[in-house]
């Protein structure tokens, strides 16, 4: 089928690992003549080739596209982030932004709820299974702005952190649903008036502004895990957020991993550039076999980055099961 003009609701869907096979539960749930629109986030690669909207239309009854810079919302239809774009919502038109990656990802789903969350209580936030906490931040705002919020019940997830995360963060305002019941829940939900300018202009006040010069909260001394940069620590009530003056922006959960990924990177990247460094000392230590006292200390030194070496090896060894469990959500540890 095709649009069928202004949407009743405007919903977003977000998911990451694991979230295939609920998201197709989900839109195979929906009628064909459904009068909300659906934007969908799913955590994809930069090189990803975009079929997923084709996937989903085949399986769906609500056509299903790969949303395009300024086309419209329309009822009966599902738009879905591409690669290595955040799918934002702006004055009734789908918006693609290649800006900074928040949680670590770009099309991140708190980017796409938090412009969705505008409108206000005809906003609707779904949160599906994934990894870390992407979504929950966005679903707090669409509560606050007077929506609803369905998030899967961890126990029918694949992977189980971001549906309980959303839970911890918002409690007894989230309706968890396993994935077969959100499409029908979806389809059940209530026509409401769309908030006027005004009021959507309240409701999306907590949209990041591009371009701002630096985020507000106290300096953290850490550097952003994506460019190095100074980063700032945002406080709303007992909920906290790093952002750098590019953008960038994470979830307490999301700097945590983020950051164990560039440990990691620059360990390795010391570790070739030190072994690196022992190949050089024993080719010039070779060439130089005229001169005892001179290959001696060549050959010393050589033996010295093989010794540092060997702790960077075992320190990226013993540091991996350890990273890994602090990121780890209590079901996965």
């Amino acid at each position: 089928m095709t649009g069928n003009g202004e949407p009743a609701r405007v919903i977003g869907i977000g998911a990451s690992a694991g979230g295939h096979e609920p998201l197709i539960r989900v839109l195979t749930g929906l009628p064909a003549e459904l009068p909300h629109a659906i934007c969908v986030t799913l955590h994809l690669s930069a090189t990803s080739e975009g079929r997923l909207a084709g996937i989903l239309d085949r399986r769906s009854a609500v056509k299903v596209v790969t949303a395009e810079h300024g086309m419209p919302l329309e009822a009966g239809r599902v738009h879905v982030a591409p690669p290595d774009c955040h799918l934002l919502v702006e004055d009734g038109h789908v918006v693609l932004s290649a800006g900074p990656k928040e949680n670590g990802v770009r099309p991140a789903v708190d980017a796409m709820l938090r412009s969705i969350s505008a409108f206000g209580a005809a906003s609707v936030a779904v949160v599906l299974s994934g990894a870390l906490g992407d979504g929950s931040d966005g679903a707090r705002l669409v509560h606050r702005a007077g929506g609803d919020v369905i998030v899967q019940d961890p126990a029918d997830a694949i992977i189980a952190s971001m549906p309980e995360r959303a839970i911890a963060l918002l409690g007894d305002a989230a309706r968890v649903l396993p994935s077969a019941e959100i499409g029908p829940a979806l389809a059940a939900l209530e026509s409401l008036p769309h908030p006027t300018a005004q009021e959507a202009a309240v409701n999306g006040h907590t949209r990041r502004e591009p371009g701002r010069r630096r985020p507000d909260g106290e300096a953290t001394g850490f550097t952003c895990p994506e460019c190095s940069g100074a980063i700032w620590e945002e406080r709303d009530g007992d909920i906290v957020r790093y952002r750098c003056r590019i953008g960038h922006d994470y979830s307490e959960d999301a700097m945590v991993a983020e950051q164990s990924t560039s440990v990691e990177a620059a360990l390795w990247a010391a570790l070739e550039m030190i072994e690196e460094r022992a190949e050089l000392l024993r080719r010039v230590a070779d060439r130089r076999g005229a001169h005892a006292g001179l290959r001696r200390r060549l050959m010393a030194a050589a033996e010295d980055a093989d010794a540092r070496a060997r702790l960077i090896r075992r320190a990226v060894a013993s540091d991996g099961p350890a990273l890994a469990a602090a990121t780890a959500t209590p079901a996965e540890s």
